[in-house]
């Protein structure tokens, strides 16, 4: 499991520096103000679209169909989707481009006019980044299911560089269009990729599909969908609330998100790789799976999140342009660092029912999660400001997780809560210990959150290792202490 997690791991933190190293650029080109706030809400749909295929949406509705495909059928079916959702991508990529100025206005309706028309404008070009994302989505299904991730996990590397050597080259010269199409190219360049792999499998565009094949594609993915929107529509609302605190505060908060996706790499390779390995598990061996993946996630994500709690002034100070480790982004981004831990938990939970053919089941669970971070949203900024963004967003999380823990049966959900309590407590400690460090300088507290993620990294390796040693429960279907529901 954690041998092609690692691969992908290494592809997509390529991609998640290169696309680091681009916000870097971007703020010390042009600032954290209003030109980059605009850009940034022009971006904020593309990204999203290409979140959501990254994170594995479109591959986890196509990857059950695909290994129900006969052998000498999946060329043509591969053939019939690709045509289909290039054609969506390029009917979306004109609806967004003729609705931009509609779209930036409802985006952030607090920028100023001359910064919602510099943001309508590159939203014109962003908006074709959608036929070459949705291609690269399609293409990288049979790689996927043969256990070849490396490749596919490199198309994110492809869609940054182009515009972080364009931010390097320019400078504060650098305009907004230009940079656009610079995206565009990147998302073509993700897609070229991997048409030689596909090649090489027996694909061929003028394959023909079979009949229905496509509605079955909509059928698995609609729910993901629903579900993938509703979490984009909470970066929306993040985005509209930031947008009324100030010029300046959509930047703060892209930043924040940037830093939190760095120790998320691991946690979606992972995710990509158990998918995969549940999707051809029957009883037993999936919840096995099951078992494993949150033990390897608590592994990953604990440490890192907080070293980022106890590390966060430090870490703007250090990787950020000059003033803003004064401005309120360390807190914003420590108060946002636990969504890693318990986020990780749901997506595994989640998968757990994707991989069964259950794309439905949790989708409900998800937007009750949504509809109450949605609700906060709302209210919480008013009165707490930057750190009622995050604290909306971690209670959404919160109770998502304890319904997806619920579902799945009543001896998983006292677990996860002790869990969680546990999580909580570490990382408070973390937080009230290390965080009012900033005063000592950044290198001091950073060693310190260091230390303190590399001891708890050990002592949880300690334990997962004792526990995997002890002796296996009597009943097979019930080894890791998960009950089997027939609802999953």
């Amino acid at each position: 499991m954690f041998g092609p997690a690692a691969l992908l791991t290494l592809a997509t933190l390529s991609g998640l520096l290169a696309g680091f190293a681009r916000e870097w650029l971007l703020v010390a080109a042009w600032g954290a103000g209003g030109r980059s706030d605009a850009f940034l809400v022009a971006m904020f749909l593309p990204e999203a679209l290409r979140t959501l295929l990254a994170g594995g949406l479109l591959s986890a509705a196509l990857l059950p169909l695909w290994q129900a495909q006969a052998p000498q059928r999946r060329g043509g079916w591969l053939a019939g989707q690709l045509r289909h959702w290039l054609g969506a991508g390029l009917g979306l990529a004109a609806l967004l481009s003729l609705a931009a100025p509609w779209l930036t206005r409802a985006l952030a309706p607090g920028i100023g006019a001359a910064h919602a028309e510099l943001a309508a404008a590159a939203l014109r070009w962003l908006a074709w980044l959608a036929p070459g994302l949705l291609a690269q989505a399609v293409l990288a299904v049979p790689l996927q299911a043969q256990g070849r991730f490396l490749l596919a996990g490199l198309g994110s590397l492809l869609f940054n560089l182009p515009a972080a050597f364009y931010l390097y080259w320019a400078g504060p010269a650098a305009t907004a269009t230009t940079l656009a199409q610079c995206f565009l190219a990147g998302s073509l360049l993700m897609a070229a990729a991997l048409l030689p792999g596909n090649w090489r499998q027996g694909w061929r565009p003028w394959l023909r599909a079979g009949r229905g094949e496509v509605i079955q594609a909509w059928r698995q993915l609609w729910p993901l969908l629903a579900s993938g929107a509703a979490s984009q529509g909470l970066g929306l609302l993040e985005r509209l609330a930031a947008s009324l605190l100030g010029e300046g505060t959509i930047t703060l908060l892209n930043l924040a998100r940037k830093l939190i996706n760095l120790p998320l790499i691991a946690l979606m390779s992972l995710n990509q790789v158990l998918l995969g390995k549940m999707s051809g598990a029957l009883g037993a061996d999936r919840l096995r799976l099951l078992e494993r993946g949150l033990a390897a996630c608590t592994l990953l994500t604990l440490p890192a999140a907080a070293g980022l709690i106890g590390a966060a002034p430090a870490l703007v100070a250090l990787l950020l342009p000059g003033g803003l480790a004064a401005s309120g982004l360390p807190l914003l981004l420590a108060l946002y660092a636990p969504g890693i831990v318990f986020g990780a938990w749901n997506a595994l939970l989640a998968r757990y029912c994707y991989a069964g053919g259950d794309t439905r089941g949790p989708l409900a669970l998800e937007l009750a999660g949504s509809a109450l971070s949605a609700a906060l949203l709302l209210t919480l900024p008013r009165w707490l400001g930057l750190p009622g963004l995050a604290l909306a967003t971690l209670a959404g999380v919160w109770l998502t997780g304890a319904l997806l823990a619920a579902r799945l049966g009543q001896r998983l959900l006292p677990r996860q809560a002790r869990q969680g309590a546990a999580a909580s407590l570490v990382l408070a400690a973390c937080g009230l210990l290390l965080f009012p460090l900033r005063g000592f300088g950044p290198w001091p507290q950073l060693a310190l959150a260091a230390l303190a993620g590399a001891v708890l990294l050990l002592g949880l390796g300690w334990r997962f290792r004792s526990e995997s040693t002890a002796p296996a429960a009597s009943h097979p279907d019930n080894a890791n202490g998960i009950p089997s529901d027939p609802r999953v």
